[in-house]
C-alpha cells in the first residue's frame, strides 16, 4: 500500500464542523469503551459460530478519519482460543512501541483487532508440507499455499477474506492477520501475515508497516536467502536510504543522509555507507550495518526512522480543530486551537499579530486571550504549529504540512459572542492503561469564544501550578519518584463555579521491568572490576533473558553484543522458549546467520565472510514495560575460549 497524500486538516470550526467532530470523538470514546462490552459478551454468550467475527477496539486514540488504522486478523484460532490470540495481539503491538518512531508516536494509531472463530485449531501445512490441511476461515497456510515450489515460511491467506473481515472496522490502513503457529514466518504488504505464537515474528508489523505507510524499501543484501544476488549497476537509487555514492559525496554534494553521517547508528555503529541493500550484494549502500529494514530485531536507524517520522506525522493534522478562518475574530475573543500530541514531547506553538510575535506566555499555549494583546480590527493573527522532534533534520521534510501546519484570522468589530457551551473533555490521553513516567499527558476541551475554561491538574493529589490554563502535563518534569502515582485533570468555568466539571484519571507507573539473565554452565564463574558477572567459556553459550514488572502488559526484552545496535530478545528464532545461542560465527537458521561473535556482526547474511569471534565480549540487556518505560540496563562479560 502506498502511503497517502496529507488531506489538509479542517481550518474552520463552523457549527455543522463542531457537530461532526463531536460525534468522531463519541465515536472513538464508544468503540474504546466497547472493547470491554464486547469481552463481557463474548464471556456469556452460548458459542458463537464458526466464520463469525468480533471487532475488539485495541487502542483507539481518536477520530478514526485522523489515525493510521492498523486492523489485526487472527485466523486458526478456535472460540476457547481467543484469549490466547489477545495475548499474542498484546505481544506484537508492544514490540511494536519498543521501536521508534512508533514508540513515540503510538498517539497517531488505532488499533483494532477482529476475533474469528475458527472451527480447527491452527492452519494448513504448519511446518511441513505432509502437516495436517486446515479448514479456516482466512485460509492460512504455510508454504505459500501448501506449494511444493514455495518456501516453508511463507504465510498466505485469502486476501479477498481478509480484506472482507476487516472492513468491520471503521478504518482500514494496514491489515495484519495473525497465524495461530509457533513456527516462524510471515508475508510482507498492505495485507501482512505473521505466525502469533513466534517472538521473532511480532517485528514483521513495524518492518512490513515501513514499507507501506514510509515507502521504505528492504535493506536485503540477497534476494533468496543464502544467495548472493551480485552487483547493483543502475543509477542513483529513488530510495532516500540506499546511495551509490561514497561517504565524502554525500557530504560535499549534500545528498542523501548527510545530515546523519558520521553520528552513532541507534541500530549500532556509526552512521555511514555499508556495502549492500535492495536485494544487491555489492554496488550499492545503506546508512548502517544493521537496522530493522535489514534485519529483524534491529531498531530503525536515523534515516528511516526520520522518513517515518514525517510519514506517521502525515495521517494526523497537527492543528486538528480550529475557528473558521473565513470568519473575523473579536478583539476581545478567545482563540482556541486543538493540536497533535506525541507521547513523549510537545508540539511548538507560536502566536503573532501582524507578524509580530506575542509577548509570553501566550506564545506555547493553545488558546488566545485577544483581550490581554491590544488587538484592534484589521490586525491580523496567526499561529503556527510546529513539531520539533530531533527525529527529523531534513528542512524540506519539517515544512511539509505535516509537521509545519498555521492558521490566521482577521480582527473585525464587535465582541466575542457568549454560548451555553459547558466544560468538557472531548478527548485525552488514554485512561484505561498505566502511562510511562515520561509521557506527555494532555486534554482537550470544549471551547467558548468569551473565556477560557479552566484546567485544574494534581499529581498524587496535590495541586500542580498552570497559571495559563495548559492542557498538557509533561511527567518527566516533575521528577517523579519510583513506583506509582495517581494523576488527574479537571475541566471547569471560574465564571460559573456552580457548573459541572469533569475529572479524567491517570495511573502512573514510574518504574521500570527488571531482566534476569541465565547463563549456560560456564568453566568458571567471577565478579570483574565493574562488579559485572564475568564468565568463562568453552566454544559457545547461552543466554536466556527473563523479565519481570509491578504492572501487568506484555514485557520486550532487549540485548546489545559488544556496544552494538539493541536487538529484540526473541528467544530462539525456532523455539521462542529456547535461550539465544552465541557461537564464534554463529549459527545458520533457514539461510540467515545469528549469535555471530565473529566479525559482521551479530546477524548477517550465510555468504558473508566473518572471522571467529574467540575472546572477551560483553553482553548489555535490558526491558521495556508496557507503559513505556526502559528499565535499567545490566550487563555481563563472557570470555569465549577455543
Amino acid at each position: 500500500m502506498n502511503a497517502q497524500p496529507l488531506a489538509p486538516p479542517p481550518a474552520r470550526r463552523t457549527p455543522a464542523q463542531a457537530a461532526r467532530r463531536v460525534g468522531a470523538l463519541a465515536l472513538a470514546a464508544a468503540l474504546t469503551t466497547g472493547l470491554t462490552v464486547t469481552a463481557a459478551q463474548s464471556a456469556t454468550a452460548d458459542e458463537p459460530a464458526v466464520g463469525s467475527s468480533t471487532l475488539v477496539p485495541i487502542q483507539v486514540t481518536g477520530d478514526p478519519s485522523e489515525r493510521f488504522s492498523l486492523v489485526i486478523l487472527g485466523d486458526g484460532y478456535t472460540a476457547d482460543e481467543q484469549p490466547l490470540f489477545r495475548e499474542q495481539v498484546e505481544k506484537h503491538l508492544e514490540t511494536m512501541w519498543s521501536i521508534e518512531p512508533y514508540k513515540s508516536y503510538r498517539n497517531y494509531f488505532n488499533v483494532y483487532a477482529v476475533e474469528i472463530i475458527s472451527g480447527e485449531s491452527g492452519i494448513s501445512c504448519d511446518s511441513s508440507l505432509d502437516s495436517p490441511r486446515r479448514d479456516t476461515p482466512l485460509k492460512m497456510s504455510f508454504w505459500g499455499g501448501c506449494n511444493p515450489k514455495s518456501v516453508q515460511r511463507l504465510i498466505t491467506m485469502d486476501g479477498a477474506k481478509a480484506r472482507e473481515y476487516a472492513k468491520i472496522a471503521p478504518k482500514v490502513d494496514q491489515v495484519l492477520a495473525l497465524a495461530n503457529s509457533d513456527t516462524y514466518g510471515g508475508a510482507g504488504g498492505s495485507y501482512a501475515t505473521a505466525s502469533g505464537g513466534n517472538s521473532l515474528s511480532a517485528l514483521i508489523s513495524p518492518h512490513e508497516i515501513g514499507h507501506s505507510l514510509g515507502g521504505l524499501a528492504d535493506e536485503y543484501d540477497y534476494y533468496t536467502r543464502g544467495v548472493t544476488t551480485g552487483d547493483y549497476t543502475g543509477g542513483e537509487p529513488r530510495s532516500a536510504h540506499h546511495t551509490i555514492m561514497t561517504v565524502d559525496e554525500m557530504a560535499s554534494q549534500q545528498a542523501k543522509w548527510w545530515r546523519w553521517l558520521g553520528e552513532p547508528s541507534e541500530a549500532g555503529g556509526v552512521i555511514g555507507a555499508y556495502e549492500g541493500g535492495q536485494y544487491y550484494s555489492t554496488g550499492i549502500f545503506r546508512p548502517s550495518r544493521h537496522s530493522m529494514m535489514k534485519t529483524l530485531g534491529y531498531q530503525m536507524d536515523q534515516v528511516s526512522r526520520e522518513i517515518m517520522t514525517e510519514r506517521i506525522s502525515s495521517k494526523i493534522p497537527l492543528i486538528a480543530d480550529a475557528p473558521d478562518e473565513a470568519t473575523p475574530v473579536s478583539a476581545d475573543e478567545v482563540i482556541s486551537i486543538d493540536v497533535a500530541h506525541p507521547v513523549y514531547h510537545e508540539l511548538d506553538i507560536t502566536w503573532t499579530i501582524n507578524g509580530k510575535a506575542v509577548p509570553k506566555p501566550h506564545d506555547s499555549t493553545t488558546q488566545l486571550d485577544l483581550a490581554k494583546t491590544k488587538a484592534k480590527a484589521g490586525d491580523v493573527v496567526t499561529v503556527t504549529v510546529v513539531d520539533d522532534t530531533p527525529f527529523v533534520r531534513d528542512p524540506a521534510l519539517r515544512e511539509r504540512p505535516s509537521m509545519t501546519q498555521t492558521r490566521s484570522w482577521t480582527v473585525g468589530t464587535g465582541r466575542a459572542a457568549a454560548s451555553d457551551v459547558a466544560p468538557a473533555f472531548t478527548e485525552s490521553t488514554q485512561t484505561e492503561r498505566p502511562v510511562g513516567a515520561n509521557d506527555v499527558l494532555y486534554v482537550e476541551t470544549t471551547h467558548r469564544a468569551d473565556r477560557v475554561f479552566d484546567v485544574i491538574w494534581t499529581v498524587d493529589g496535590v495541586r500542580q501550578a498552570n497559571p495559563h490554563n495548559a492542557r498538557t502535563l509533561a511527567l518527566a518534569d516533575l521528577g517523579l519518584s519510583v513506583g506509582t502515582h495517581t494523576v488527574t485533570a479537571s475541566v471547569g468555568d471560574s465564571k460559573r463555579p456552580g457548573a459541572a466539571a469533569e475529572t479524567r484519571t491517570w495511573t502512573v507507573d514510574a518504574q521500570g521491568p527488571t531482566v534476569e539473565s541465565v547463563v549456560s554452565a560456564p568453566v568458571e564463574t567471577s565478579v570483574g572490576e565493574n562488579g559485572e558477572p564475568h564468565y568463562v567459556v568453552d566454544e559457545s553459550f547461552t543466554m536466556k533473558l527473563a523479565a519481570t514488572d509491578d504492572q501487568a502488559g506484555a514485557l520486550v526484552t532487549e540485548f546489545r553484543l559488544d556496544g552494538d545496535g539493541w536487538h529484540n530478545y526473541y528467544g530462539w528464532p525456532t523455539d521462542a522458549n529456547a535461550p539465544f545461542l552465541f557461537t564464534p560465527t554463529g549459527t545458520n537458521v533457514d539461510d540467515l546467520i545469528y549469535g555471530n561473535l565473529g566479525t559482521g556482526g551479530m546477524s548477517l547474511s550465510p555468504f558473508q565472510e566473518r572471522e571467529p569471534g574467540y575472546g572477551t565480549h560483553r553482553v548489555e540487556y535490558r526491558a521495556t514495560d508496557a507503559a513505556g518505560n526502559i528499565g535499567p540496563v545490566q550487563a555481563f562479560t563472557v570470555d569465549v575460549r577455543q
